[in-house]
């Protein structure tokens, strides 16, 4: 499956005509605060060319592009689990800052987590969220995660020590 649709929002695989776009929204240190340091910043045109070719070589499709009314919007993904953990994956996700606010995070996370659960026979699906990012909490509540548990002391972002927020939602179609 290479797409998901629900309303307005579609999820689709990233190509080279997402690359302007891509740096563009990227480039925004409003985004790169509430996300890991994998996420280069400054986001430059060359880095999104790379990130595109590394979705475009996903032997099985993780990683997808967020349009919003036909705009790119945004990027969310799973990462897959390993060895005891290889029916679990780690969702991760964020929404350009034009579109905050209109609850596309959460229908992107209900699409994906769906895909996970139906598609990669996933059992369960968690995420790590920042823990003064309120809204990213929000959207994996409305989405229907549970809270786990704080890892407390558990980050490091621009200098600073954060907790962190664990979610997690169960298939509950696997035993």
């Amino acid at each position: 499956m290479n797409t998901m649709v629900k309303g307005d929002i579609l999820l689709r695989r990233f190509s080279n005509k997402d690359q302007m776009r891509l740096a563009e929204l990227c480039n925004n240190l409003n985004i790169w605060n509430n996300v890991r340091d994998f996420l280069p910043f400054p986001y430059t045109v060359q880095n999104a060319i790379e990130f595109i070719n590394l979705c475009e070589n996903e032997q099985q499709p993780v990683t997808f592009a967020i349009e919003f009314k036909g705009e790119l919007a945004g990027c969310i993904g799973l990462v897959l689990q390993a060895d005891v953990y290889r029916l679990g994956a780690e969702i991760g996700y964020w929404i350009g800052e034009p579109y905050w606010g209109l609850g596309i995070a959460t229908t992107a996370v209900e699409l994906l987590t769906e895909y996970g659960f139906n598609q990669l026979g996933l059992g369960r699906i968690h995420s790590g969220v920042f823990d003064f990012n309120t809204a990213s909490r929000r959207v994996l509540e409305k989405a229907g995660f549970k809270l786990e548990g704080i890892f407390e002391k558990s980050i490091i972002k621009n200098g600073r020590i954060l907790d962190e927020y664990r979610y997690a939602k169960l298939n509950n179609k696997l035993g």
